[in-house]
């Protein structure tokens, strides 16, 4: 049953709502809400409200693609810049921790110009914490 809604999810390319979903797959509501609740934990889905007939729903939409072991470190990257804190031994205060705030700012940048990370921050990022294997 996962798989097929996860199917049907993929097959609607404005999503579905979740409401429709349980209709369509023949089940009940609790069990299409346990369904949603495990594909939303594996990163397949979003699920966004919305009111449909004066009916407070979800509209569910694929994610794309799987989200592979290695993909899953993409979170932790601002363009090629690792996530500072990942690996990090020193006991500081993140408000106060300038490779942080350097790694966020590089986002935020990032984000609202559409550039690439500058080299600067880039190296300032990873020079000083290299992750530690265990």
């Amino acid at each position: 049953m996962y798989e097929e809604a996860l199917e049907y999810i993929k097959s609607c390319e404005d999503g579905v709502l979740q409401s429709d979903l349980w209709k369509k797959l023949g089940i009940d509501s609790r069990k299409c809400s346990r369904i949603v609740s495990k594909l939303l934990k594996d990163c397949l889905i979003t699920r966004e409200p919305e009111t449909a007939n004066g009916i407070r729903t979800y509209r569910l939409s694929y994610a794309g693609e799987e989200l592979s072991s290695s993909s899953r470190f993409k979170l932790l990257l601002a363009g090629e810049a690792f996530e500072p804190c990942a690996g990090c031994i020193n006991e500081c205060v993140p408000e106060h921790c300038p490779e942080l705030s350097e790694w966020v700012f590089a986002i935020v940048i990032s984000n609202s110009k559409g550039a690439e990370i500058s080299p600067a921050v880039k190296s300032a990022s990873t020079v000083k914490h290299t992750p530690q294997t265990i």
